[in-house]
């Protein structure tokens, strides 16, 4: 008997060591700047995941060479890590909200780290893609707690600084991407692309068990919506499949075109299934409210502009006879530009410009940008002034965007909307690699001009230009509504 009390008294213990948050040491969360060290370790996690996905694209030249495959089969590298990303958010939200935003972002860390040193190992291109999925549930953990974790740590007036330290963590993640990468690819091999994150992830996690905050304001654990989670995966997966397909894969048209109707079947069967769930994945409600809806637009329609460029850019220069190595550190205007805009917008430009007329302000920039590259050679002398203006950009729009989401999304819901934030910068990502090589991919074989290339970039900016109009008649209208009461 007493045996069996130690056991269960054992298992106790190691189920509240698994399942429950750790506070932090008194002399920590008791500093009048704890809430920036939330930030700070938080910024590990951005800074990985957007130095993974920025690296990652350097290595295509390397994995075509060492699996023998094409274009389009090679970019699976990384649309099976996003697509595996946008499917899980919004549910890694719903349950971080419920179970705790501390606990699943430091499983997420833990996960993303051994699937991380997984694929430095990886003996064949089906294998790479197999960890990459891995890598993408631990990176989902992380990516629908981040904004989260923010936006419940920071003050309410410092709120957009904040989450502009955090969006400068990406950029500088997107900075090095390339840079380190090409690096790599050139000396190394591409192995060590994905082994560089294995330190980093080993220090996140002490800093985070340390450093976060336990969560305060839950929502009640439920029943988990399964049937609408694969009916997201599966318009997501089928989408983005239509798009890989008609980008080189070895499919017939008829095969295409089915996988676009499943994706519009399986869209629409998700979003009946929301509506009549008694606990849906995602509250359409949140989508109703127009500064979310339009917002998450404008996030997608960001990271398609933000990440078009690093898939071209690459095989661009790289046909021109350039190396990985100088084509990486051209690559480094966007993303640099973008971490200056992110961390210095908010001192440079007055505190009375809303986030609506600084989202038109960036939006405005980068799609000028964008629209520069169809009348200047891709050359390394256009590229960097012109990327970088991009960034400058993306980096103004970006952070004013996010805040404006997360403001006029409910406390408690706060791991949702982050999710819905990060599920629709996937989309955007994704879109940006599939319909680039896609379009690369007709270049090719009808002989169109590379400046052809950038339409469905410029066509993206002009949309979040329309998005942060929007925005823009929204609040002068609010502004008329209170000066008439």
């Amino acid at each position: 008997m007493a045996t069996r009390m130690s056991s269960e008294s054992s298992k106790r213990r190691w189920s509240a060591v698994l399942t429950a948050e750790r506070a932090r040491p008194e002399g920590i969360r008791s500093r009048p700047n704890a809430w920036w060290l939330a930030v700070g370790t938080v910024c590990f996690g951005a800074f990985m995941g957007q130095l993974d996905a920025s690296i990652v694209t350097l290595t295509y030249g390397s994995l075509r060479t060492e699996f023998h495959t094409s274009l389009a089969g090679v970019e699976w590298v990384s649309l099976a890590y996003l697509l595996t990303l946008v499917a899980l958010l919004v549910p890694a939200g719903r349950l971080a909200d419920a179970h705790g935003r501390k606990l699943l972002y430091l499983y997420g860390f833990a996960v993303f780290t051994l699937a991380s040193a997984a694929c430095g190992l990886a003996p064949s291109l089906a294998a790479l893609v197999a960890f990459r999925v891995m890598q993408a549930a631990g990176a989902a953990l992380m990516q629908a707690n981040s904004v989260a974790l923010v936006t419940t740590s920071a003050p309410r007036e410092r709120m957009r600084s904040a989450l502009g330290v955090q969006a400068a963590a990406q950029a500088l993640g997107l900075a090095l991407g390339p840079t380190v990468g090409g690096a790599l690819v050139s000396t190394l091999g591409w192995r060590w692309v994905f082994g560089v994150n294995v330190p980093i992830g080993l220090i996140a996690l002490v800093g985070g068990h340390y450093l976060l905050p336990r969560t305060r304001a839950r929502t009640k654990a439920a029943a988990f919506d399964w049937a609408g989670l694969g009916l997201l995966a599966v318009a997501t997966t089928s989408a983005l499949l239509g798009v890989s397909a008609a980008s080189g894969l070895p499919v017939p048209g008829w095969a295409v075109l089915a996988l676009f109707a499943m994706a519009g079947g399986a869209g629409w069967g998700f979003v009946r299934r929301q509506r009549r769930a008694a606990v849906p994945l995602l509250d359409l409600a949140l989508l109703r409210v127009r500064t979310v809806s339009f917002g998450l637009v404008g996030a997608m329609s960001g990271y398609l502009v933000l990440f078009g460029p690093l898939v071209l850019v690459p095989v661009v220069l790289t046909a021109q006879g350039n190396s990985e190595l100088a084509a990486g550190a051209a690559l480094t205007a966007l993303p640099a530009g973008f971490a200056l805009a992110a961390t210095g917008c908010d001192r440079l430009l007055p505190r009375s410009l809303t986030d609506a007329r600084r989202c038109l302000l960036g939006a405005v920039a980068f799609t000028l940008a964008m629209a520069a590259l169809q009348a200047v050679p891709l050359t390394l002398a256009w590229l960097v002034p012109v990327l970088a203006l991009a960034g400058l950009g993306l980096g103004t729009f970006t952070p004013a965007n996010n805040a404006a989401i997360m403001s006029a999304i409910p406390a408690r819901s706060s791991g949702t909307g982050g999710g819905l934030v990060n599920m629709t910068r996937g989309l955007g990502t994704a879109l940006g690699v599939a319909l680039v090589t896609l379009t690369l991919h007709l270049a090719a074989d009808g002989g169109a001009e590379a400046g052809a290339r950038w339409s469905a970039l410029i066509l993206t900016g002009v949309s979040a230009v329309a998005v942060a109009s929007a925005w823009l008649g929204t609040d002068q209208d609010a502004t008329r509504t209170q000066s008439a009461r």
